[in-house]
C-alpha cells in the first residue's frame, strides 16, 4: 500500500513538472507595458532619455505598492530607429501579452507599429512624435500626450513672422517624420502667403548633409527649419556656419534640445527649438519640481525628452488606476478617455471618447554656447 502511494505521489510530481511554465506576463501581480525605441544608433539619446524619464514615475509608484496593488514593468526593446526592427519588436511584445504599448520614439517607427497595435486592440500610448498621420483618421487605440508637429510649426512660423523673416528654407529627413514636418511648415507659411525658398533632405540615420547644405544656402534663406534627428541637424548646422550662413536655425521638439546642444557644443548658440512640455530645468511649476526631485534622487540628467517620458508615465499611471482591478486593454482605453482636465502638475491633459490628443502646449527655447537650454 505504501509503495502504491509513493508511486502515485511520484507520478503526480512528474505530471506537475511537465506542465507548461506560465510566462511572466501572465503574472497578475504585474502590469506589463511594451516599448520599442532607439537604444543604439544616432537617435539613442532620445530613446534612453524618454525611457529613463518614464521609469522615474514607474519606479516611484512601484515603491509605493504599484497601481491597484500591481507593479508596472516596462519592457524596452531596441529598434535603432528603424521601422522594420520596430515592427518585429512590436510583434514580440504583443505576443507576450502586454497591456499597452508605450513611448515609441519617432514617426516612421510608430507608423510601422500602430497598425499592429490596432489589429491586436492594444492601446498605443504617448508616442514621441507629433505626426498627423498617427492622429488622422481617429484611432480608438492611439493616445497622444504631446501637441502635434502642426502645432509646433504654427508657433515657429508665428515667431518668424514676428521678427519679419520671410525667406525660410526647410532641411528634412527623407522619411515620414521629415515629410510631416515639411507639410506642417508649408501649411503654416501658406497662411501668410509664403512658401519655402528651398528644401533639401538627409537619409534617416545618416549625417551626409553636404549636398543639402549647398542646395539650401544657394537660395540665401534668412532662416532654416530643421526636421531631422539631432546628429544630422548638428552636422548641417556646423557645415552651414562654416560656409558663413549667419541666419537662424529652428528645430521641432523631436530633435531633443539637450541631445542637440550636447552634440553641437559651443556651436549650439542661438539655435531655436520648439517644445511640447514645460521647462524642466527649474522648479517653476509642480511638474518640473517633481521631475527634478525624482531625477536627482535617481542621479539622472534633466532633459526635455526625459520630462516628456515622465509626463507620459504619470498620465498612463492615472489611466491604469482608474481602470480598476479588472484591468484589460479595453478597460484602460475607457479609463483614459475619462481623463478630462487631468492635472499632471500644472500641465493639463484632456482626452475623451472622440479626442485622443491630450495637449496643444507649445513653447519656444533657445540653445546657448555653453550647452544650456533657455526660454
Amino acid at each position: 500500500m505504501k509503495r502504491r502511494q509513493l508511486l502515485t505521489q511520484l507520478s503526480a510530481l512528474v505530471g506537475a513538472s511537465a506542465l507548461p511554465v506560465l510566462p511572466a506576463f501572465a503574472d497578475n501581480s504585474k502590469i506589463v507595458l511594451g516599448q520599442s525605441a532607439p537604444l543604439s544608433g544616432p537617435a539613442k539619446e532620445l530613446g534612453e532619455q524618454f525611457r529613463d524619464g518614464a521609469l522615474l514615475a514607474f519606479d516611484h509608484i512601484n515603491q509605493r505598492g504599484g497601481v491597484n496593488g500591481r507593479r508596472i514593468e516596462l519592457r524596452s526593446l531596441d529598434d535603432g530607429y528603424e521601422p522594420e526592427r520596430c515592427a518585429a519588436n512590436t510583434r514580440k511584445l504583443l505576443d507576450e501579452g502586454v497591456t499597452a504599448l508605450f513611448g515609441y520614439i519617432g514617426t516612421p517607427t510608430s507608423l510601422a507599429a500602430l497598425p499592429l497595435a490596432t489589429n491586436a486592440k492594444v492601446p498605443f500610448f504617448a508616442p514621441f512624435t507629433g505626426a498627423e498621420a498617427l492622429r488622422t483618421p481617429f484611432n480608438r487605440y492611439a493616445f497622444h500626450v504631446r501637441a502635434s508637429y502642426n502645432d509646433e510649426c504654427e508657433e515657429i512660423v508665428q515667431q518668424l513672422q514676428s521678427v519679419g523673416i520671410k525667406k525660410v528654407a526647410v532641411f528634412y529627413q527623407n522619411d515620414a517624420y521629415g515629410q510631416a514636418g515639411l507639410s506642417g511648415i508649408q501649411a503654416a507659411l501658406k497662411k501668410h502667403g509664403l512658401a519655402p525658398v528651398a528644401t533639401a533632405t538627409v537619409e534617416r540615420n545618416s549625417v551626409e548633409v553636404a549636398a543639402a547644405v549647398k542646395t539650401i544656402l544657394a537660395a540665401q534663406p534668412e532662416a532654416i527649419v530643421q526636421v531631422s534627428a539631432y546628429t544630422s541637424c548638428a552636422a548641417f548646422i556646423r557645415q552651414a556656419r562654416h560656409a558663413m550662413f549667419l541666419g537662424n536655425f529652428y528645430n521641432l521638439s523631436f530633435v531633443g534640445a539637450q541631445a542637440l546642444a550636447t552634440e553641437l557644443g559651443k556651436d549650439s548658440r542661438g539655435v531655436v527649438v520648439s517644445q511640447v512640455v514645460p521647462f524642466p530645468f527649474s522648479g517653476t511649476n509642480p511638474l518640473a519640481q517633481e521631475y527634478g526631485q525624482r531625477a536627482k534622487a535617481a542621479n539622472r540628467e534633466l532633459s526635455y525628452t526625459g520630462m516628456e517620458g515622465f509626463v507620459a508615465a504619470k498620465v498612463l499611471i492615472e489611466g491604469l488606476r482608474r481602470a480598476g482591478n479588472n484591468l484589460s486593454s479595453e478597460s484602460l482605453v475607457t479609463a483614459l478617455e475619462g481623463l478630462k482636465d487631468f492635472d499632471a502638475g500644472g500641465f493639463f491633459i484632456n482626452f475623451s471618447a472622440q479626442k485622443h490628443t491630450g495637449s496643444k502646449y507649445v513653447d519656444m527655447t533657445i540653445l546657448t554656447a555653453d550647452g544650456k537650454v533657455r526660454r
